[in-house]
């Protein structure tokens, strides 16, 4: 933003102008808050008070009456700070507070949203310079070579506050509460996962009063053992980022400063007590017993009710494993059955398979055993067609008996002068021999009339005028 005619004297104005509204001396620092509202001077002033507005009349009227609760709180809007009362917590006002998302870094998905822009400009913007001082833990580690996992800003702060709590009040033997070392979101993750409500120390070094509530109070043995007993237990220095950042979230107005919280559902956190200014250890241990008391209910059915479901989940991953070991069976004998199925096709198609091979082989061997038959046939009806007509009795005329191995006999004339091959003729012509190889054979004297002889007449081999011949197997 610049003004035209006007340039650097406007933003000098207005950053003194800012400045004695606000009661910050540091420059640098409103330069920063004013830049984040594009200098609009009217919306940043705004933004800053009502981020630290004072406190709201009645509240303390709202809260629970005695001494037990602490100095009043800072105002909230509507939508950050939320009255509840129930019969079931009597005598305890919780107060239901939205962090900004500057607490929240990096997500939990259980607390997020904002207070306000002004609360959000101061905290992140004083954070800022508050590390440029040198007053809060750097982030970065300068050692990339470290074996070490990398620790959160707000662990390395929650630790080192630790440190020096326990350097400072600590002692050899001394009872302390024992402050997690891990950033708030972390602690109250903790909280919510043991069942515990979260005990939240704001500790303000510079206040004369913390000294002496630290060693007298807060580290007495009874209000020690309690707290570490029923309570997770959380710390911060205002001086330090997130410490600082609480105390705005929480209105802390007096210190010393303590608060009882527990994880609440719409993103935001239940206030159950926040005790401010000192106490005694009596006093204080008397009101975080109430507490305790008065939202042990919570805590049981909070913890019944985890129990409740992770028997379920127990009981519904018993039933997920029964169904997939029941899945599986299912799917092996399915498996079996598929494969027993398949096994009895393919023996059935090789049954078919051989099946057809026999029917074709009988096919063949009856085709081949016709067209033998008709072959033979047709050589019977050539053979006797070769013959002619049997001649008449006469002087030329020799007549001829074959006896067959089945004992037929057969008779037949023949010329004289006919070849010895005729009588083949005249046998092949007869449907009395199936084989192929045959001689015809004389007995006394025993003459085999073979393929050498076929040329020869039936005169010249012998055989006139008349022979008895036999048929004799095997030989061509």
């Amino acid at each position: 933003m610049e003004d035209s005619g006007t340039g650097v004297p406007v933003f000098e104005d207005k950053l003194a102008t800012f400045q004695a509204i606000t009661g910050l001396e540091d420059p640098d620092l409103c330069a920063e808050i004013l830049a984040a509202h594009d200098w609009d001077l009217d919306l940043a002033v705004s933004s800053f008070t009502s981020a630290f507005s004072p406190s709201v009349p009645g509240y303390a009227a709202e809260r629970s009456p005695g001494p037990s609760n602490g100095a009043s709180s800072g105002s909230q809007s509507d939508q950050d700070v939320v009255q509840v009362r129930g019969a079931a917590h009597p005598g305890i006002a919780w107060r239901l507070v939205t962090l900004p998302f500057y607490v929240v870094s990096g997500g939990v998905g259980l607390i997020s949203g904002a207070v306000g822009v002004g609360a959000w400009v101061a905290g992140s913007v004083i954070s800022r310079s508050l590390g440029l001082l040198g007053l809060l833990p750097s982030r970065s580690s300068g050692d990339g070579s470290s074996l070490i996992p990398p620790v959160s800003a707000e662990a390395a702060e929650a630790a080192e506050f630790v440190a020096i709590f326990e350097m400072e009040f600590g002692g050899a033997g001394a009872s302390r509460p024992n402050f997690v070392e891990e950033g708030f979101m972390d602690a109250l993750q903790r909280s919510r996962r043991e069942f515990k409500l979260l005990f939240v120390y704001l500790h303000s070094p510079d206040h004369p009063d913390v000294p002496g509530f630290c060693s007298g109070c807060l580290c007495s043995d009874v209000v020690a053992e309690f707290v570490n007993t029923n309570f997770v237990s959380w710390g911060g220095s205002v001086r330090g980022s997130e410490g600082f950042k609480m105390s705005n979230s929480l209105k802390a107005s007096r210190f010393p400063f303590c608060a009882v919280v527990m994880a609440a559902s719409n993103q935001r956190i239940a206030l159950l007590q926040q005790i401010e200014g000192p106490r005694s250890p009596e006093e204080l241990l008397r009101i975080l017993q109430r507490v305790y008391e008065e939202s042990s209910t919570v805590l049981i059915t909070a913890r019944l009710e985890a129990e409740e479901r992770r028997n379920a989940l127990r009981l519904r991953e018993e039933q997920d494993a029964a169904y997939r070991a029941a899945l599986e069976a299912d799917q092996a004998r399915e498996r079996q059955r598929r494969e027993e199925q398949e096994r009895l096709e393919k023996e059935a198609a090789e049954a078919e398979r051989r099946r057809k091979e026999e029917e074709e082989a009988l096919e063949r061997a009856a085709r081949e055993a016709f067209e033998k038959e008709a072959a033979l046939a047709r050589r019977r009806q050539e053979k006797a067609v070769s013959l002619g007509i049997e001649p008449e009795k006469g002087l030329d005329v020799t007549q001829v008996l074959v006896r067959f191995p089945t004992g037929e006999r057969k008779e037949r004339r023949f010329h004289s002068s006919s070849p010895v091959s005729s009588l083949y003729d005249f046998v092949d012509s007869l449907d009395c021999l199936k084989a192929e190889k045959y001689n015809l054979v004389s007995n006394f004297p025993r003459i085999s009339y073979g393929p050498e002889k076929h040329s020869l007449t039936l005169k010249e081999a012998g055989l006139h005028p008349q022979a008895s011949l036999f048929v004799e197997l095997g030989e061509a």
